[in-house]
């Protein structure tokens, strides 16, 4: 049962803070509208996945390895990542429609390579989002379950991607208003507190 909610929790937090279009999927999305054949959008999509598989795996582990030395943490980042949570819902509810320019630049396979690494990497946003949420998250699980919430975390992260940049080569000239875009925010937002609620409720267990 650990395992089951650990692979729900980490697919609705995947996707909650996967949705908000920050810099990173502004990018993606643009490319994908940009390019005329989605094989095109292959070297951003796959190294924004790649990008975020390796900053999720260094937050789980990392978290991780640093409980096991200093125990007192578990509770201190789990209160943490709580509030990172209702702020980043309260964020994303409030958050204006963002601006889609009606002109993109198209890159080839080794820029999109280069920009994408460095909205990804050298993103502090993605940064807390893996290293304070989602590995703060996966305090509360075992072995076996936090390999399950860390696998539906990765596989959320290349469904959107993928998902993402399709979107954009298919429908996203017809979202001049920006109207989808601040839906999708406000999705997120809900997910997000839900996940919130969740992480509140393991620490209420764990302190009482």
């Amino acid at each position: 049962m650990e395992i089951f909610y650990s692979i729900i929790n980490g697919l609705i937090l995947g996707f909650g803070l996967m949705i908000p279009l920050g810099i990173q999927n502004i990018f993606v999305l643009n490319q994908g509208i940009a390019q005329k054949n989605f094989k095109n959008i292959l070297p951003c999509v796959i190294t924004a996945a790649i990008c975020d598989t390796l900053l999720i795996t260094i937050g789980v582990l990392g978290v991780s390895l640093l409980i096991l030395e200093l125990a007192w943490l578990k509770i201190t980042l789990m209160v943490i990542g709580l509030f990172f949570l209702l702020y980043i819902s309260y964020t994303n509810w409030n958050i204006a429609s963002l601006k889609i320019k009606s002109k993109f630049r198209t890159y080839s396979a080794k820029k999109q390579i280069i920009f994408t690494v460095s909205v990804s990497i050298f993103n502090p946003h993605a940064i807390t989002d893996t290293i304070i949420v989602i590995g703060g998250n996966s305090i509360q699980y075992s072995e076996n379950a936090k390999l399950a919430y860390t696998l539906s975390c990765i596989i959320t992260s290349w469904i959107w991607f993928f998902g993402l940049a399709y979107t954009g080569n298919k429908l996203g000239r017809l979202d001049k208003t920006g109207h989808y875009i601040k839906l999708l925010n406000k999705i997120a937002a809900i997910l997000i507190f839900i996940v919130a609620l969740y992480l509140a409720k393991q620490i209420f267990n764990e302190v009482f």
